[in-house]
Parts: C-alpha cells; sequence; structure tokens
C-alpha cells in the first residue's frame, strides 16, 4: 500500500490534509489573537454563544471561513452556510423563511454564514436586510475585500466588523509542525521526517496562507518516495519543488491601497514612491496611467507653485508613456516621481480651493463689480461698466482695485507659504498687502 492510500485510510474520508486540520475550536484556532485571544469580546460572544451579526474582513487563508465554523460547532442554534456566487434571492428568501420558523415555533436562533459576501449583488444584500434588522437572523459574512466598497451600508452598520490580520511565517510554522504530530488529522502517523530548512521554506513561500502551506506539506510527503528505512524526508530541495512563489492577487481594494501608499509616499519617501509603483505595475499588473495621472494631480495638490517643474515633468512622462510605451518609459516616469518627492512641498493651492469653495455658501449669489463687467458694446458706460484700471499701465503692472464680489472684497484665499519658488509669491503678495494697508 502507498502512502496515498495509506494516508486515505488512515484519514478515513481522504479529504486533503488542510481540510482535515481546519481548526474545530478556538483552542485550536492560529492567529488573529486581536480578535479571538484570551478575554477579547468575540472570543467571549462565541464561548457564551451570543454572537451577533458579523463581518470578517481579511486576506485568503486567514482564518475567515475556520472561525465560522468554529462558531457553527459551539452554537445551540441552526447554522445555515451560503456562498454569494451562486446563492439566489430565493435562496436567501428560503433561509430566512426556516429562520422565522425556527425562532417562531421552537425558540431556536439561526445563524447564516455567507462566504464571499462581496459577490452578493445589492438586490440580493436588500433581501437579506430585514431579517437582520428584526433579528430573525444573525449575519456573519466573510470577504477579502474592502466591506466599504462592496457591502450595502445598512448591512455593514448592523453588523460588528473585524479585521482579519495575513498570519506570519511563525503562524505556517505552527500549523506545519501540528500536521506533522497530529495522527488523528494530520501526518503522524506516517514515517515522515521534513527538515526545518524545507518547512522554513513552505512557511515562508506561502505568505501567510495556512491552506497553501498544508497542501505544499501534503504534496511534498505523498510523492516523494520513502529512503530504504521506510522514512519518506522532505528535504528542502522537495520543498522548493512543492511550492511555488505565489501570484499576487491584485483585487480592487488593493489597486485602491496601493496607489494610496503610493500617492502619500510622494509626499514624503523616493524610496516607497517608486517601490509602490514599480511593484504595482510589474507585480499587480495595473496600468501605469493610473500612477501618472495621479502623479499629474499630487504635482498640484501636494507641490504646486512650490515647483511648478514637477508638473512638467508628470505631463512629459505621461506623454513618454504614450509614445514610447511600457518598459522603455519607466525610466522617465521613474525620474518624474524622484523630482515631485524631493521637490518641496506646498498645499497652498487645495486649501485655496476649499477656502473659495467654503465661500459660496457664505455669500450666496456673487454679483460681480460693475468695472470688471464686459464694456465691449454701445451704451457699456450708461450702465455704469466704467472704472477698470489697466494693471500694465501702473508701475511693476500692478494696480490695487476691487477685483472680488463686494462681500468678499479683502479676503484672501490663496496663501503662498516660505516652500521653494513659492516663497518668492509670498514676498510679492507681502508687498501687495503693504501697498493696501498704506492706502
Amino acid at each position: 500500500m502507498d502512502l496515498f492510500s495509506l494516508a486515505a485510510e488512515e484519514n478515513g474520508q481522504g479529504k486533503l490534509l488542510a481540510d482535515r486540520m481546519r481548526p474545530l475550536t478556538l483552542g485550536e484556532y492560529i492567529g488573529q489573537e486581536h480578535i479571538v485571544g484570551p478575554g477579547k469580546l468575540l472570543r467571549r460572544a462565541i464561548e457564551a454563544d451570543q454572537v451577533t451579526s458579523i463581518l470578517l474582513y481579511g486576506p485568503p487563508g486567514t482564518g475567515k471561513t475556520t472561525l465560522a465554523n468554529i462558531i457553527s460547532r459551539a452554537t445551540q442554534g441552526a447554522f445555515v452556510k451560503l456562498n454569494a456566487v451562486d446563492a439566489s434571492v430565493k435562496d436567501v428568501r428560503d433561509v430566512i423563511e426556516q429562520a422565522r420558523n425556527n425562532k417562531d415555533l421552537y425558540g431556536r436562533k439561526t445563524i447564516l454564514f455567507l462566504d464571499e459576501v462581496h459577490r452578493f449583488n445589492t438586490s440580493r444584500q436588500d433581501a437579506l436586510l430585514p431579517a437582520v434588522e428584526q433579528g430573525i437572523i444573525t449575519f456573519i459574512g466573510a470577504t477579502t475585500e474592502n466591506p466599504f466598497h462592496h457591502v450595502n451600508g445598512a448591512l455593514l452598520s448592523r453588523s460588528t466588523l473585524f479585521e482579519l490580520h495575513a498570519l506570519t511565517r511563525e503562524h505556517s510554522l505552527a500549523a506545519l509542525r501540528r500536521a506533522l504530530a497530529d495522527e488523528e488529522r494530520g501526518l503522524g502517523q506516517l514515517p515522515i521526517e521534513a527538515a526545518e530548512e524545507a518547512l522554513a521554506h513552505i512557511a515562508r513561500m506561502a505568505g501567510g496562507d495556512i491552506r497553501r502551506a498544508l497542501n505544499a506539506l501534503e504534496l511534498a510527503a505523498l510523492t516523494t518516495p520513502p529512503d530504504p528505512d521506510g522514512v519518506v524526508r522532505v528535504t528542502l530541495a522537495v520543498a522548493e519543488e512543492s511550492i511555488r512563489r505565489r501570484t499576487v492577487k491584485a483585487d480592487e481594494s488593493t489597486q485602491y491601497d496601493v496607489l494610496s501608499a503610493f500617492h502619500k509616499s510622494v509626499r514624503g519617501s523616493s524610496d516607497a514612491a517608486l517601490f509602490w509603483f514599480l511593484y504595482a505595475v510589474e507585480k499587480l499588473g495595473m496600468d501605469p496611467m493610473t500612477f501618472l495621472r495621479r502623479l499629474i494631480v499630487a504635482s498640484s495638490e501636494d507641490i504646486g507653485l512650490a515647483n511648478p517643474q514637477a508638473m512638467v515633468q508628470a505631463v512629459s512622462a505621461m506623454d513618454a508613456y504614450h509614445k514610447i510605451g511600457w518598459p522603455e518609459s519607466k525610466y522617465v516616469i521613474a525620474q518624474a516621481i524622484l523630482f515631485a518627492v524631493e521637490s518641496p512641498k506646498s498645499n497652498a493651492i487645495p486649501t485655496a480651493i476649499a477656502k473659495v469653495t467654503g465661500a459660496f455658501d457664505a455669500i450666496g449669489e456673487a454679483e460681480v463689480p460693475l468695472h470688471l463687467r464686459d464694456a465691449h458694446y454701445k451704451g457699456a458706460e450708461k450702465l455704469g461698466h466704467v472704472g477698470y484700471q489697466y494693471p500694465h499701465d501702473y508701475p511693476g503692472h500692478y494696480v490695487e482695485q476691487q477685483y472680488l464680489p463686494k462681500p468678499l472684497d479683502g479676503h484672501c484665499f490663496y496663501e503662498a507659504t516660505q516652500q521653494g519658488m513659492e516663497d518668492k509669491i509670498r514676498q510679492n503678495q507681502e508687498r501687495r498687502r503693504n501697498r493696501r494697508s498704506a492706502r
């Protein structure tokens, strides 16, 4: 009998190792100590069978489904599981009807676990909402996507959000060692010896995904012929063959997060800005145009007149991308990114815009001063559209006169900073203010 047959026979169902080793209790659960550690809210709720509607949000392989299964074993109520990929509105309504009967006839609660809730469209979420509001069902949703982007706001507000963090290599190593030692559900009854360096490699390549780590260990153990002494030795070489570098998943939430990291890095770190840009394009397959557009915005929002050349560099990089494509344009784009990060920073432009838009409500409708109105027609003087002073006729090409609507006359929206070239603008503003105050 080979190891494949022996493993199936010893474990009854011939299930995958990751399924057999799925934790059944909180005591077996690995990671997420911040939400299910001793004394934590969710742990207390599970142990007391008082779980309310919750949303479990986190990367793949972090234990969302496992946690739901633990809740299903701990509750005295009915537990129903649906997958949002193939569940219909009718499926949801059937669950709600059965839950209503359970509650009315037997006083028994119903917990509905909805996996991949981000794939549940608005109409199906709407069908679920009244039952959650009325306490007919307790809702547990699991998602890898940002729930604020994909979950009905009303449903989200009626659920407690728990964010699960990516697991570490140490968590994966603990799961691998447990599987090797467990004689009932794991590989403990098989003659397997795994080198520490092999386990470390699997844990590292799994990237915190315990299921992936266990699948790799099982593949290594069950495809390696035993030595003459009957022992299967999982070496580093075997481990390297059993697990490959994982493909990075660029879902919508990840793309938003990476783009956000890039923009924030433009404000303070050349190394980070360059890293996030290249990581997004080369590893996640994102469009360079997404980052070029954001760089152009940042050149005004975060740099502005402190260094106007940042905008020139950014627009030139976009033009280069259109003309020479990728990957050749990466050098030009990288230059524009580094130029922007190393430029003096000013947020005077967005601050001025915010002040102006804030003034709209303060004054209501803005009336154009008479001397600024169009006077290129006969009869303009009779309407009083006179008095405009042409600045180029005055020293310094500037003359003090009213430009803003009367209620806002004298207001200052744009206040130049002392950053870079904007300092010259600030000095010019000071000269004009001094001239006005001297009048």
